[in-house]
């Protein structure tokens, strides 16, 4: 369920810089919308920012040493409430089939789970290969046989439907069903002029007084889905907001090992459900889930999404039941010197690819692929040359495997990582308790997939960070009065 919270034009307002009306044909038809803030889409919720110790907090048992702890800022971000299911990522598949199976069939199998990862050389998982993902028993189960490249592409497609869906109950689009091949409403070619679709009825247009396609400026579109930053999802998943004493204090009274306070994963309070697991995992060898007639945590495999103890934000299993990818290129340390330490440290993030739109010889923005999406290519050396803030456009191993560093990474001969290898976080069903820890790190080949692997969506936060306030900053009653204006 989502709110679609109006826009609207402010009929008699002025610029405080130039006394010209907005939202006036007369005046030019600049428009300035009522916009009454950024809507919180379907399973999403509001984490709001702050500063906090990212890293390791309980033993190292690895002694890996690969996060260690380090202050860190992450701005205001949406982030979904459970992993995303099976019956959510079937949607995707079949949504696939109906507008690309004709003309382009592989595109279907380039997106599917492998289902196979459930099969074990000396374990009987074979009824797992044919029911996890298909059977309705399972709707409602953490999606797997998902690799990091698919789940990137089901945060692509979910951004459409929902953009999609906004335009549809702003009586902007009526519903077609029968979207085909390049023909499929996409945001970007949308708001690039090269999709128009079944349209019931435009925005006005107050330059010329008739209608218009809505444009990023209305306010409508959500940002994209996409996976979190490592450092979002490690901070979502602490939770510590639940560990402020007083809401006016700038403090924390405890940190956090796990989602929940304390060093067990029982639940402690004297009633009915004190013992059992807060989390799915692997309480010991050969013990998944506990003694028949008193399971510990009734899962022998993933459990639903919305089972098991929610953190103080309401997300679920943000340990246990499956790891999750994140958007980070794995490294063995999460920061290489003390000058980059120092220098990012708000919205930490390794696996910047900056990219720019494919354009004619015209300038004009280049016809969309047989996908219907725009194009893309890396920025250019002409480009990063003009920048002083980023020199180049691949950031996957800057100053960490790259000819600015000492590291040298040789896949396959004294190391299993390269460009590829992706964060992975939260531990799984199959994993001990050391893995559950929001601070511990693993990775795997974003190419690949697992049985114990899959993921949830965020999504940015666009302007006021707090979610009880539209309007970022401290207001102060002590004001200074505003100016007289010459005009009415």
């Amino acid at each position: 369920m989502i709110s679609l919270v109006g826009v609207s034009c402010k009929k008699s307002e002025r610029s405080s810089t130039t006394g010209w009306k907005y939202n006036d044909q007369k005046w030019g038809g600049f428009s300035k919308l009522d916009y009454k803030g950024q809507i919180t889409a379907p399973n999403l919720v509001l984490i709001e920012g702050g500063t906090f110790t990212m890293g390791l907090t309980n033993e190292d048992v690895t002694y890996e040493w690969n996060n260690v702890t380090r202050r860190v800022t992450v701005p205001s971000f949406y982030i979904d409430e459970t992993e995303i299911s099976n019956i959510d990522y079937r949607h995707f598949v079949f949504w696939t089939g109906q507008t690309f199976g004709a003309s382009y069939p592989q595109r279907v199998s380039e997106i599917a789970p492998d289902t196979l990862v459930w099969r074990e050389e000396l374990a009987y998982n074979e009824p797992m290969i044919e029911t996890y993902f298909r059977h309705p028993s399972f709707d409602d189960y953490p999606v797997v046989g998902v690799s990091w490249e698919q789940a990137n592409e089901y945060c692509l497609w979910r951004t459409d439907r929902v953009n999609e869906m906004l335009l549809i109950e702003k009586g902007i689009l009526n519903l077609n069903p029968e979207q085909k091949d390049a023909d499929n409403f996409n945001t970007r070619a949308y708001l690039g002029g090269q999709y128009e679709g079944n349209v019931s009825k435009n925005l006005k247009d107050d330059v010329t007084g008739g209608e218009r396609r809505v444009k990023r400026e209305d306010g409508i579109f959500v940002p994209d889905y996409r996976l979190p930053t490592e450092a979002e999802w490690e901070y979502a998943a602490l939770g510590l907001v639940g560990n402020r004493p007083n809401p006016q204090d700038e403090l924390i009274t405890d940190q956090r090992i796990y989602p929940w306070d304390g060093n067990t994963a029982r639940y402690k309070r004297r009633d009915k459900s004190q013992g059992r697991m807060l989390a799915n995992f692997k309480r010991s060898k050969g013990d998944y889930m506990g003694l028949a007639g008193n399971l510990n945590d009734n899962s022998p495999y993933p459990g639903p999404v919305r089972q098991f103890w929610p953190n103080d934000y309401g997300l679920y299993n943000m340990a246990g039941n499956v790891s999750e990818w994140v958007a980070d290129i794995y490294r063995p340390t999460t920061s290489t010197t003390l000058r980059d330490a120092d220098e990012h440290d708000i919205s930490p993030y390794r696996g910047n690819k900056f990219m720019e739109l494919v354009r004619d010889e015209d300038g004009n923005t280049a016809e969309k692929d047989s996908l219907g999406r725009l194009q893309y290519r890396p920025v250019d050396s002409l480009e990063t040359s003009k920048r002083d803030n980023y020199t180049r456009a691949d950031l996957t191993n800057y100053m960490d495997g790259d000819e600015d560093s000492y590291a040298v990474y040789e896949y396959g001969k004294s190391t299993l990582l390269n460009e590829y290898s992706r964060v992975i976080k939260g531990g799984s069903w199959a994993d001990r308790l050391f893995w559950l820890a929001p601070g511990a790190r693993r990775f795997k080949d974003e190419h690949k997939s697992d049985k114990t692997i899959g993921f949830r969506c965020a999504m940015d936060r666009v302007g006021a960070q707090a979610g009880n306030s539209q309007v970022g900053g401290n207001t102060f009653k002590a004001r200074k009065k505003k100016t007289k204006r010459r005009y009415k």
